[in-house]
């Protein structure tokens, strides 16, 4: 007797989900016997481990930030990181209390941000074994784009102008430089132009300049596991898969890691936002001590502003 297909879930018809009309599920492929090693495992490369801080917008003595290569649909898409090679469940007890406040610090500076409402953090890790959690900004007013839908929502919608999304993320630098480390990234300079050149560019020339797709959330390469690798792992004595040339390609916010891509991705494309020419020494400090601040103490009364 056939196998009846399974009937499409009823949150296909939430006003969250961004696709509509007819849905099918897709076929589930049989579990494999042996799981591929994610990056930063057994043989493989780890990305995270060898981008310099260049690549990333805020850096501390244990804590790095980095921002995709280029805008995407959410006015923020950012990637926290720790310096040690180490999953989630391998923090010592020191960094396991850092990441509490380190995680809460960079969600009160996303959510600072014109027109964000919400921050949603998210660790996925099935591509990198090395920590990454992500940042996702959901824009005010727009309630389509509540729950967990919303890195969906990244790769759909069109990307922000870069010059905001690079003073959005000056301004997160410098708000965690509030409290230590380095401020990397830098606000956008000023075009100045003679009154002459003002005028918009002809359509032809406006029609020779390639857009290119910005790489999302869903599409980061920390978080896409290698699918080529299972069909090798059903042997037992296959070895590990040969590093993905694309994950050593450059060094993405989370230096290929693209936000970051273990959890949504140590698989994010990303490269450093333009870097400071002349940062200040590293403060050392990634957390700020008890009462440093006023501003983390401060609740934000904002409209929609978290609780």
């Amino acid at each position: 007797m056939p196998d009846t297909p399974p009937s499409v879930p009823d949150f296909t018809q939430w006003p969250s989900f961004p696709f509509e009309g007819d849905l099918r599920v897709k076929q589930l492929d049989e579990p494999v016997p042996f799981e591929p090693p994610r990056r930063g495992e057994a043989d493989r490369e780890c990305t995270a481990c060898n981008a310099p801080d260049e690549a990333y917008i805020w850096v501390g003595e244990r804590w790095r930030v980095r921002a995709m290569d280029r805008p995407t649909g959410l006015p923020m898409v950012l990637i926290l990181e720790s310096r040690s090679h180490l999953d989630l469940g391998d923090l010592p007890n020191l960094l396991a209390a850092e990441l509490g406040v380190m995680t809460v610090r960079l969600e009160r500076a996303v959510r600072s941000l014109d027109g964000v409402a919400r921050v949603h953090v998210n660790r996925w890790g099935d591509g990198s074994a090395h920590l990454h959690l992500w940042f996702l900004a959901r824009p005010y007013g727009r309630l389509q784009l509540r729950g967990t839908f919303l890195s969906l929502w990244d790769s759909i919608l069109p990307p922000i102008s870069e010059d905001q999304w690079r003073e959005n993320l000056a301004m997160v630098a410098a708000w965690l430089a509030e409290f230590g480390g380095r401020p990397l990234a830098e606000p956008p300079r000023i075009q100045w132009q003679a009154p002459s050149s003002l005028s918009s560019p002809s359509p032809e020339i406006a029609a020779e300049e390639p857009e290119e797709e910005a790489a999302s959330v869903i599409e980061a390469a920390d978080e896409i596991p290698e699918s080529d690798a299972a069909a090798d792992l059903s042997d037992p004595s296959a070895g590990p898969s040969e590093p993905d040339p694309a994950s050593q390609a450059g060094e993405l916010p989370e230096s290929t890691s693209t936000s970051a891509q273990d959890s949504a991705p140590n698989d994010a494309k990303s490269s450093a936002p333009n870097v400071a020419a002349n940062s200040a020494p590293n403060s050392g400090a990634d957390t700020a001590p008890a009462g440093g601040d006023e501003r983390e103490n401060v609740p934000d009364s904002r409209p929609g502003a978290a609780s």
